[in-house]
């Protein structure tokens, strides 16, 4: 029925387990989560506040606790039909009982708060062979995977400081140190969909696909004027019965471990491996990159190896109850370390689907199941928000790709009662992280649609959005806002970022990503050129070096590639960046970001002319021009691939917003020869 390719984290995976801990958490229970209700992350309590009150509206400062221990949770294991015991890296607070799903909790904010998060890192110091700890020192190799326990929190998305207590991921929070971060939140700051996410280079990638990854929703109330734009928030405030919902999608690749601390399998007839397996009594965990002879990345382990389900707020084929043909605000999070997801729904061939274990649900038999239980027929949505920042019209797309670090809100509405199948498919294998893999299907989830006596009064999304207008917009910028939605859905009144002209640009750069085989290692590197470029100078990421010096209110286009060999997510932290082109370097002459393009039936670039996003896609053999901001933050930051694993092997940059006339060697240094 459908195709797809792909690849994840090679992370060694270590059952962790004593005698008493398997005892009390022995594999084989039946599953206690197949087809429960998925809601939203918990909202992170306040400091001091009732766990069911955790959200003053009058107060701009918001004070939150954030402990990382490891917990003792289950995962839904389609490949046997039981809950996997698991024991991983998460995130938990104070007062509050222990998760037993793996998604972090959402922190809840607005324009102009100022959040102070103390981390207290509660994990043990690491001793074992398998990470080389986090003091560093002379000669050692900052890319090689280390500092497991070491930790610390970006916040993706958000143009925040990122120097100091701020949004700064050059910090390492060892095991047994609390550490108080400070978000300030400007007045001006864009509502929308962000996310945390555990960013110490060394360990990012471990962490994350424990599921130390949660929402981070930015609220907006700001009513569009004549002279400015509002919040997308105010308009869908309008909307009947509303619902919003967040989605976080992880892919957490446990593995379970025999005496001779060989990860356990099946094996297909040809003694290829089919799948990952866990014993009663077993209790999963992710403990390191390598084997135990010392094999790392891209030579041991894939999530397509391991037949893993990825979750949706910590459950694994959740379903989801919606009333028919009611409009509901759906934020898709890709919490995820490398796996590419391209998320569609089909109406079932059945009112209601069954999904008890031993019902085609095993890897192995998805597609089939698939081409059973799910239609041909898919239901578009209506994409609103790119990575946080409203778009200025809604997309009607049939599919919705979905790369590491993508986010998109999404208005979804299901015109029929009974059952939608939530699929995550792939068709070309340049499309993905995992480039050449064999093709599969997995089912995410399910929709259950039911019936509701005012769904045939309901109307259309458009006739839904006009009527919310009605309500809701001021009568000063009503008639333009409803004028915007009779004329294809557009939200230019909702918008956080104007166009960047050609005339504002003081300048440039290029960016490729490229990993170089050598004998004895892979390396995993960025240049400040083209790949064609004379002097191309591909370097492994080196702490104590600034690789871009950008200047305080200026812009600048970005050219940006990827090497022959993968794709890679390009992210920058501080300032968003407008999609200019994306070319095929075959066929420069088309732009296939364009609304009408067409990319070889790759639907993922179509459409993004002219958006504002934060992560991208770069495929090989595309050439990729942004335009970016430098505003209101001096200081140092990263750029990086957001494939995490690469990004600890060595995949990015240290750069600088410096004021006018600042040298390289100090961020905030004043004109040379002056004081």
């Amino acid at each position: 029925m459908f195709g797809r390719g792909r690849m994840t984290l090679s992370l060694r995976a270590v059952a962790l387990g004593t005698a008493a801990a398997s005892a009390l958490l022995a594999a084989g229970t039946a599953s206690a989560q197949l087809g429960q209700d998925v809601t939203s992350p918990p909202e992170l309590k306040r400091r001091g506040a009732a766990p069911n009150h955790p959200f003053d509206p009058a107060s701009k400062e918001i004070r939150l606790d954030l402990n990382i221990e490891y917990v003792d949770g289950v995962i839904y294991n389609p490949s046997t039909g039981v809950d996997d015991k698991v024991r991983l890296r998460g995130y938990t607070q104070d007062g509050l009982p222990l998760p037993q799903r793996y998604v972090s909790p959402s922190i809840n904010a607005r324009p102009g708060d100022t959040v102070r998060i103390a981390l207290n890192n509660k994990l043990p110091q690491t001793t074992t062979s398998y990470d080389v700890g986090c003091a560093g020192g002379p000669g050692f190799n900052h890319n090689v995977p280390h500092c497991f326990n070491g930790t610390n929190l970006h916040f993706h998305g958000l143009n925040v400081n990122p120097s100091g207590n701020g949004d700064n991921v050059l910090l390492s929070i060892n095991p047994g140190v609390k550490f108080e971060y400070e978000i300030a939140i400007a007045p001006e700051h864009p509502a929308g969909t962000f996310w945390y996410h555990t960013h110490r280079h060394g360990s990012t990638a471990l962490q994350v696909s424990s599921g130390m990854a949660g929402p981070l929703i930015i609220k907006g109330d700001r009513v569009p004027t004549p002279t400015r734009n509002g919040d997308l928030d105010t308009l869908l405030a309008g909307v009947t019965e509303l619902k919003d919902r967040t989605f976080v999608f992880q892919q957490i690749q446990y593995g379970c471990f025999d005496s001779n601390q060989d990860i356990k399998v099946q094996h297909n007839p040809n003694g290829t491996v089919r799948r990952w397996v866990c014993d009663a009594g077993d209790v999963g965990g992710i403990e390191t990159y390598k084997d135990k002879n010392g094999n790392g990345f891209g030579t041991f382990f894939s999530w397509g190896q391991s037949q893993r389900y990825t979750s949706i707020n910590g459950h694994v084929l959740p379903t989801i109850h919606v009333k028919q043909n009611a409009v509901e605000r759906w934020r898709l999070i890709h919490g995820g370390v490398r796996d590419t997801l391209r998320v569609i729904f089909v109406k079932a061939t059945s009112p209601v689907l069954d999904l008890k274990p031993g019902n085609g649900l095993e890897p192995e038999n998805m597609e089939s199941f698939t081409d059973l239980a799910c239609g041909r027929t898919i239901t578009p949505v209506h994409l609103v928000a790119a990575d946080g920042l409203t778009m200025n019209h809604a997309m009607f797309n049939r599919f919705t790709s979905m790369q590491p670090g993508y986010r998109w809100d999404a208005l979804v509405q299901f015109p029929e009662t009974g059952d939608y199948c939530m699929l995550d498919i792939l068709s070309q294998a340049g499309e993905s992280v995992g480039g050449g893999l064999p093709p599969g299907v997995r089912l995410l989830g399910v929709v259950r649609v039911q019936p509701d006596p005012s769904a045939v009064n309901r109307g259309t999304l458009n006739e839904q959005l006009i009527d919310a207008a009605k309500k809701t917009m001021p009568a000063d910028v009503r008639d333009s806002v409803i004028a915007d939605l009779n004329n294809g859905l557009k939200l230019t009144r909702f918008t956080p970022h104007k166009t960047i002209a050609q005339s504002e640009l003081s300048g440039g750069q290029e960016l490729t990503f490229d990993v170089i085989a050598q004998p004895t290692q892979t390396l995993f590197t960025v240049a400040n050129q083209l790949r064609s470029s004379p002097g191309y100078d591909p370097q492994p990421y080196k702490p104590d070096r600034l690789d871009r010096k950008l200047t305080l209110g200026t812009a600048e286009e970005w050219k940006l590639t990827s090497g022959p060999t993968a794709g890679h997510p390009f992210h920058i932290h501080v300032n968003p960046f407008e999609i200019v082109s994306i070319v095929n370097n075959n066929n420069p002459t088309v732009d296939v970001s364009a609304p009408t393009a067409f990319d070889g039936g790759d639907p993922q670039y179509i459409g993004l002319k002219g958006m504002w996003k934060d992560t991208l896609w770069v495929k090989p053999n595309y050439t990729v021009t942004i335009r970016t901001r430098y505003e209101r933050y001096i200081g140092e930051f990263v750029l990086h691939c957001h494939i995490l694993d690469h990004e600890d092997e060595g995949m990015m940059q240290n750069v600088a917003i410096v004021l006018p006339g600042g040298n390289a060697a100090s961020v905030n240094a004043p004109p040379v020869g002056h004081h």
